[in-house]
């Protein structure tokens, strides 16, 4: 059986393609579409190359041309008949996105292959306006197109352009892989590189991010917050040092957004322009807010993490810890608390505030709120 590569590890993904692959003991007609979803890190661009290569690679009489040279081609982005889509900066996918690389062009035919592959990254992040735009394609697009959509949060996904794809799922890496990455990415020793693929949750990608200055900042404002609700010392808990370390992550993205818009719009005449700077600056807007309400979600995370980390030193399960590297910090804690059900009750503390913060802006206020729980759960009665 033909083996796509990037599949070698993700049984589910290679059992959908295989028999799409021209070639292949078992070839079908590809789905118009597929929605490949699995964490960050999963290899869910890897194999969308893959898959791009195999279907370009048949021209419209049934033969085959050097996969090699095409699989160049693809990694360049330089194949006429492959459209790889992303969001605007690192903001949302927005409507002009893809109306014209995606829905206004599956009407022209393939220039050289026997199908158009269009792959859009980050799906997820499509606006009201491009996902509609977008199920207008999925519900009826040529049969020589074959869209591919990535996702790690297909829940935010449009249950209607969910239900158009055939699903192909990813799985994490293991955990040691995902550690060795870091280790050779971010340069970090082998124990943090083990605590950040642990505090990863199997997101690649989250756990790299977590190794790097950013990153470093906040799983440090996440372990200060829990270790001042283990001491029960008094003075204001530093939940500030969360919120602000969320809002830097903010502020860098909407930074990201306009220095890219800048890019795109020096290259433009004057009318485009002024139009694109315009648009600049709701999109860095939006993306400020994403990504410091994403990187609040993050250092909750990591804060339960802690609390749940405490309480398996505080049971003989020391070796379970996601923070592989706090191991003496994580004994400390464990010393102060006499009731592993305090720790689990600060985790469904924390977890509460996230869906909460989910629906609330009020940022400060909940943590505010936070901090006092967490010490009242821990220390009642003492």
């Amino acid at each position: 059986m033909t083996v796509l590569a990037g599949t070698e590890q993700q049984a589910h993904a290679r059992a959908v393609l295989a028999g799409a692959l021209p070639g292949s003991e078992h070839a079908a007609q590809p789905s118009h579409a597929y929605l490949f979803q699995g964490p960050a890190g999963s290899g869910k661009r890897t194999v969308a190359r893959s898959l791009a290569t195999a279907l370009l690679c048949e021209t419209e009489d049934g033969s085959t041309v050097d996969a090699a040279s095409v699989g160049r081609r693809v990694e360049r982005l330089s194949h006429p008949d492959l459209t790889w889509v992303r969001p605007s900066g690192a903001g949302a996918m927005l409507k002009d996105d893809i109306d014209d690389a995606v829905v206004n062009a599956v009407a022209r035919r393939p220039f050289e292959a026997r199908r158009r592959v269009f792959v859009l990254e980050r799906a997820h992040t499509m606006n009201d306006s491009a996902a509609n735009r977008l199920l207008k394609t999925l519900e009826e697009p040529p049969d020589y197109v074959v869209l591919v959509l990535l996702t790690d949060r297909p829940g935010e996904l449009l249950d209607t352009i969910r239900s158009r794809c055939q699903t192909v799922r990813f799985d994490a890496r293991p955990e040691a892989e995902i550690a060795a990455r870091i280790e050779r990415e971010a340069g970090v020793d082998p124990t943090t590189a083990l605590a950040c693929a642990r505090l990863g949750l199997g997101d690649a990608q989250t756990a790299l991010t977590l190794a790097r200055p950013d990153g470093v900042a906040l799983r440090a404002s996440a372990e200060a917050f829990a270790r001042h609700a283990l001491a029960g010392v008094p003075g204001m808990a530093p939940w500030r040092t969360v919120s602000e370390a969320a809002a830097a992550r903010g502020a860098a993205a909407g930074t990201e957004v306009e220095r890219e818009a800048a890019e795109r719009a020096e290259r433009l005449p004057d009318r485009e322009r002024k139009r694109v700077e315009r648009e600049a600056k709701d999109d860095a807007k939006r993306a400020i807010r994403r990504q410091r309400t994403a990187s609040l979600d993050a250092a909750l995370r990591l804060t339960g993490l802690w609390f749940r980390d405490v309480a398996s030193v505080l049971v003989g399960a020391e070796h379970q810890a996601h923070h592989a590297d706090r191991h003496e910090q994580l004994r400390a804690d464990a010393a102060q608390v006499d009731d592993p059900h305090r720790l689990l009750a600060c985790v469904d503390l924390v977890d509460a505030t996230r869906r909460s913060l989910r629906l609330n802006a009020t940022e400060d206020l909940q943590l505010d709120a936070l901090s006092v729980r967490l010490r009242s759960a821990l220390h009642a009665g003492r």
